[in-house]
């Protein structure tokens, strides 16, 4: 019984994971279309960007500092101590920044998107939509995945660069490293195309996070005890399409390229 109740709950999480595929075909559909309601997009993008900057920023300064301490140390004991600063830099460019910020934002805006459009779906409220002519991909789904996208890719910059000030507060305070070798290093190691990689990775992740949020708040069906599961369904989905998708990215971007730093 357990094994079929589990076989179940996969079937549907597919059937889900497929409604989320044909929602992005739609809202891209659209987007060609010029079908954008700007009021609700602002609104949104405020929701996912100023509202969501603390807790990312707080995060990328504590994963800088780690990061630091955990490298910074080998890095002396081989004498390459002046390889920390581009070292760190290329890590929270590359992988950290939009990777870290994209799971802060599926934790904290994906779950609020499933949460609210699932009530919405469960209160019949979608239904309403449709009878006052009003379709539900322009009015909720597009300014949510719009605000993901814009918003994502200005919080990864704003993360790499407060990880990188407290990375350099670690070298500079806590280690034999001075703040010129720590920059010189970063200006020596890191290119631009670490930087447009970072944004084209923050890019992707945040249509991910609008998409599935928004798809799995549609197909909510149960009542509450339905909005609680597609809630939290729908987060771990979009970790698993983050990581995924950083895999793939990763190797379209950086395969081949050698040694960045030595």
């Amino acid at each position: 019984m357990t094994q079929t109740k589990s076989t179940s709950n996969l079937s549907q999480w597919f059937q889900r994971l497929l409604a989320a595929v044909v929602l992005a075909g739609q809202v891209i559909f659209h987007l060609v279309s010029g079908k954008i309601h700007r009021r609700n997009t602002i609104e949104q993008m405020a929701l996912v960007g100023p509202d969501s900057l603390f807790i990312a920023l707080l995060t990328a300064s504590f994963v800088g500092m780690v990061f630091t301490i955990q490298v910074a140390r080998e890095f002396l004991n081989f004498g390459a101590g002046s390889a920390v600063g581009g070292v760190l830099a290329i890590a929270l460019a590359r992988e950290l920044a939009p990777v870290l910020t994209a799971i802060v934002l599926a934790g904290r805006v994906g779950s609020a998107f499933a949460a609210e459009i699932g009530t919405m779906q469960v209160t019949e409220q979608i239904d309403a939509l449709y009878i006052l002519k009003t379709d539900p991909i322009d009015y909720l789904v597009i300014p949510r995945v719009l605000a993901c996208c814009l918003m994502l890719p200005v919080l990864t910059l704003l993360s790499f660069a407060t990880g990188m000030i407290a990375g350099m507060f670690i070298a500079t305070n806590f280690y034999p490293i001075s703040q010129t070798v720590f920059l010189d290093s970063v200006r020596t190691l890191v290119e631009t195309w670490d930087l447009i990689a970072a944004l084209i990775k923050a890019l992707c992740f945040g249509g991910l996070i609008g998409i599935i949020g928004c798809s799995w708040g549609l197909t909510t069906t149960g009542g509450a005890k339905g909005v609680g599961q597609s809630t939290t369904t729908a987060v771990v989905t979009s970790l698993l399409a983050i990581f995924t998708f950083n895999f793939f990215l990763s190797w379209l971007m950086f395969r081949g390229m050698g040694s960045g730093v030595f």
